[in-house]
């Protein structure tokens, strides 16, 4: 099973979102762990690199919805996902 951290900018963004925004999140979030316990992300979350990073990855979880987050050191119960960011098309300006 994953383990997750979130940096302080996702807090933050978190915070700002309204409540159904984040009930969409949770509903995708339910999906995305499953996903990467199989090793295949379905389509419609739309997991990607981030366009000019290396290590920043994005998932859809609403039609303008997106979160970002990058791979940590694994754990020995699995892999480590640090969420980044959490909004709309415009944190993409700093994922």
């Amino acid at each position: 099973m994953a383990s997750y951290e979130r940096t302080r900018r996702f807090d933050r963004d978190w915070k700002g979102l309204p409540a159904a925004d984040r009930k969409r999140f949770s509903v995708a979030l339910e999906r995305f762990d499953h996903d990467l316990g199989v090793g295949t992300f379905r389509a419609g979350l739309r997991v990607k690199r981030v366009a000019g990073t290396d290590q920043v990855f994005e998932m859809t979880w609403a039609p303008e919805g997106r979160a970002t987050f990058e791979y940590g050191t694994p754990e020995e119960a699995g892999p480590l996902v640090i969420w980044r960011r959490i909004g709309r098309h415009n944190m993409f300006r700093r994922p």
